[in-house]
């Protein structure tokens, strides 16, 4: 691990996960020593591309749709790092929590937290405004905890 070739590629915004795919079956086909191919949380138009060699990355990215073209210089991994840590954290959320939904159509409203899937990342929320509590799933982070059972001398004003 102590020297990594990671080259970005170049896509057309919105078609990363096509050219991941080619990229990988490419790689596969050809026998090429690509390693990882990841498409970087919040980052549009490129996708890195971990291989032995600058050669096996351009050759698996060669004639791939939406792809255009590996930049000159390696990527250092702690570059990309903040990108990629983007993996499960163990998220603080409970049954009878009140949270507040922050996107969505639902954005802004106060709503109870059902049930926790974190397999899924989803919870399940009945709206607090609602004349009827209808069960609406919506991902975890979609909704910020505001307030727990246990800290009701804490009582939010409006």
């Amino acid at each position: 691990m102590a020297d990594m070739n990671i080259f970005a590629l170049r896509t057309t915004a919105n078609r990363e996960d096509q050219v991941m795919d080619f990229i990988t079956s490419h790689a596969a086909k050809k026998k090429l020593k690509v390693w990882t191919v990841v498409r970087p949380h919040g980052m549009r138009g490129y996708i890195f591309v971990e291989a032995d060699s600058r050669s096996d990355a351009e050759q698996a990215a060669f004639g791939v749709p939406y792809a255009r073209g590996i930049l000159p210089n390696k990527i250092e991994y702690k570059e990309i790092e903040h990108m990629l840590e983007q993996v499960k954290h163990d998220i603080n959320i409970q049954k009878n929590d009140i949270a507040e939904i922050i996107s969505g159509p639902f954005k802004r409203e106060k709503c109870k937290i059902t049930r926790v899937d974190k397999q899924k990342e989803e919870v399940v929320v009945e709206l607090l405004e609602a004349a009827v509590p209808i069960p609406i799933t919506v991902k975890i982070d979609a909704v910020k905890v505001i307030r727990r059972d246990s800290d009701d001398d804490e009582e939010e004003e409006d």
